[in-house]
Formats: C-alpha cells, sequence, structure tokens
C-alpha cells in the first residue's frame, strides 16, 4: 500500500507573449505583487513558431520566462492559473489578449503547466484547469513528449530549467547537487 505523502514545493515558472513591452513590463510587475520577487528573467525572443495568435495579438510576438524565488505548494497551479487568467483578462482590449501568460510549476521530476483545454495527457485539477506534464526528468535531463510544445523543447530553454532544478535542489538540501 501506498501512503499519501505531500510532495516537496515547486519552483512557479511563468512564459509570456507580448507585443506590447508595456503591457509585459506592468504583468511583471503585477505578477510580482502576486508571487513575490522574481529569481530570474529572461531575454526578450522572437516566437516564430505559430502564427496561431497573430489574429489576436498581432505580428512581432515575442516570448520571455520568468522564475520566481519562493518554491509554491504544487496543488497550487490552478489557483496561479485562474490568477494568471485574470490578469490576461483585464489587459485585454477589445476581446483580444495583449499578453499570454503561462504558468507552470518545476519540480525534480517534471515540468507541469497549467491550461484551460482538456487533452487526452492533461490531467483535471479543478475550476476548469488541467495540468499540462510538459517535460519529464530523465537520464539527468528534461526531456520532452511527443505533445510538448516547440518553444519547450528548445535546448536553451531546457538548459534553464535543468539550473533552476540545482537551485531548486540546494534550496530544499542546503548542499549543491551533483547532478
Amino acid at each position: 500500500m501506498s501512503l499519501p505523502k505531500e510532495p516537496l514545493p515547486a519552483k512557479l515558472i511563468i512564459r509570456f507573449l507580448f507585443t506590447d513591452t508595456a503591457v509585459q513590463a506592468e504583468v511583471l510587475r503585477r505578477l510580482e505583487k502576486l508571487f513575490g520577487p522574481m529569481e530570474y528573467l529572461s531575454g526578450i525572443a522572437l516566437f516564430p513558431y505559430t502564427t496561431y495568435y497573430d489574429r489576436e495579438m498581432g505580428l512581432g510576438l515575442r516570448r520571455q520566462t520568468a522564475a520566481y524565488l519562493e518554491p509554491i505548494a504544487q496543488d497550487t497551479l490552478a489557483d496561479v492559473k485562474l490568477r494568471t487568467n485574470e490578469l490576461e483578462e483585464e489587459f485585454s482590449s477589445n476581446g483580444n489578449r495583449r499578453v499570454n501568460i503561462d504558468p507552470g510549476i518545476l519540480s525534480q521530476e517534471r515540468l507541469v503547466l497549467a491550461t484551460g483545454k482538456n487533452f487526452t495527457h492533461r490531467i483535471y485539477l479543478r475550476d476548469g484547469i488541467y495540468g499540462d506534464l510538459t517535460l519529464m526528468y530523465q537520464k539527468g535531463a528534461y526531456r520532452p513528449l511527443p505533445w510538448t510544445y516547440p518553444d519547450y523543447q528548445e535546448p536553451g530553454f531546457i538548459h534553464l530549467l535543468s539550473v533552476l532544478r540545482r537551485i531548486l535542489r540546494f534550496e530544499r538540501d542546503g548542499a549543491l547537487p551533483l547532478n
């Protein structure tokens, strides 16, 4: 028999899509009020992977990634997604989003994104929010799955997650991990 046990806290990772840097800057400020200080903020990069968002958000879509200092309880991912959905709605204009906010939790074992869209590999959490297993940690690295979005398979992003995993382990264990 397995005995239930609370999982260790995870790193909050949020990726943004946007075209307007003023909106992006204000969203970052608001997210820090909600989730505390950022531990990491990537540079801004172009997002060439799809035209899916062009009609809603415009051309020249850019991507940025943030990681937050304070680990969060893994069962709060749905709460985070509901809050980020509220921000997306607040910053919308004429029914179109001006920022797309994708929160996830990074643990030693996996990266799970939050989404409002059901699919075969997604597990229902609550209040219309699903957990999407996006990457699994195997053989010393985070590995994509058949459904992992292309931008989550980028070597630079995978490397960032590996660094954040080491930081998470250091914060938990108090010693530098060997791998």
